[in-house]
């Protein structure tokens, strides 16, 4: 098995952040706070946040901010739940949740009346946006300006026969959907409520022969699902049941180690968004040299500590 190259990935992800104007860059413009996530998140992980300029990233962030209270993926952008959970997040790395302003929070408004929430004032709605609700809440301590028994009852209300979880009711099962509705039941303290062998049965048979986890049958493994399979299998204390050591390898075999950062599959073009659920799943493999992540969070231990808890790192 190969070594993380962790030094090259921390360069890919400084790179990256300054390449303002590159193709890549410009395609990615719109979900521009979902990257900052991604990559600060990672040089965390890697212990290299201080690579950074706290004040020139929370400056950047809070001008993503619209007058509703809710963030967009870029300045001048429309506020989606999707960006304000990234912005919080970013500000919970550098203990800087305080510059927010919890009297213009709008997330609370977006539940529905049967539990759900939608994502913006459009109105559409997904378990993505339930789990997103409940932990952007959580980091700031507001999930009492929520019904949480109908927001936990909306989530089990998209369980399917097979153990999994969809997007709506009667939704395909699959593993980013179920990481946001175990997520969200962890974040609540409503794990008991789904049957957690059935679930892991459907989510073990997400690795193939390369190790790699894949988010539904019949698909080809990706890096990313290293995160959303692996921290729910954690969260249901059923890990054990897939092969860890195959998965770290897959992992590592998707580096680009010569120039940084990791992909979808071996060989394939790399970015900032595998390479952050690259290092992330490592970090739930309990990796060498990568700090800790918690698997309901998405956001290192030592900093759900801090926050949740009040534990000073």
């Amino acid at each position: 098995m190969g070594e993380l190259a962790s030094q090259k990935h921390v360069r890919f992800i400084l790179s990256k952040a300054k390449e303002k104007d590159s193709y890549e860059s410009v395609l990615m413009e719109h979900i521009r706070l979902n990257g900052a996530y991604w990559g600060l998140t990672t040089l965390d992980l890697l212990g290299k946040l201080d690579t950074v300029d706290v004040n020139e990233v929370v400056s950047e962030v809070m001008q993503c901010q619209d007058e509703s209270g809710g963030f967009g993926g870029n300045s001048g952008h429309d506020p989606h739940i999707l960006y304000t959970l990234s912005a919080v997040q970013v500000l919970a790395l550098f203990d800087r949740v305080d510059v927010l302003d919890v009297e213009k929070e709008n997330v609370a408004g977006l539940q529905n009346e049967d539990g759900s929430f939608s994502g913006d004032m459009w109105g559409e709605v997904d378990t993505r946006f339930s789990y997103i609700a409940i932990c952007c809440l959580a980091l700031l301590h507001l999930l009492d300006k929520i019904n949480v028994e109908k927001a936990v009852d909306y989530i089990l209300s998209c369980k399917n026969h097979d153990g999994g979880f969809g997007c709506t009711p009667g939704g395909e099962s699959h593993a980013g959907q179920i990481f946001c509705c175990v997520g969200a039941l962890a974040i609540t303290g409503s794990l008991h409520r789904i049957d957690k062998d059935l679930l892991g049965w459907w989510l073990c048979e997400r690795q193939v022969k390369s190790g790699g986890l894949n988010g539904r049958p019949e698909k080809l493994p990706d890096v990313c699902y290293s995160w959303w399979v692996l921290s729910s299998l954690i969260m249901i204390d059923r890990v054990h049941w897939i092969n860890k050591q195959k998965l770290a390898k897959f992992i590592l075999d998707c580096q680009d180690i010569e120039n940084g950062g990791i992909s979808d599959r071996p060989d394939d073009a790399c970015d900032a968004y595998h390479t952050y659920f690259g290092v992330a799943g490592l970090s739930l493999l309990e990796y060498p040299g990568v700090k800790a992540i918690d698997p309901a969070y998405a956001l290192p231990v030592d900093v759900v500590n801090r926050i949740i808890i009040g534990i000073k790192g």
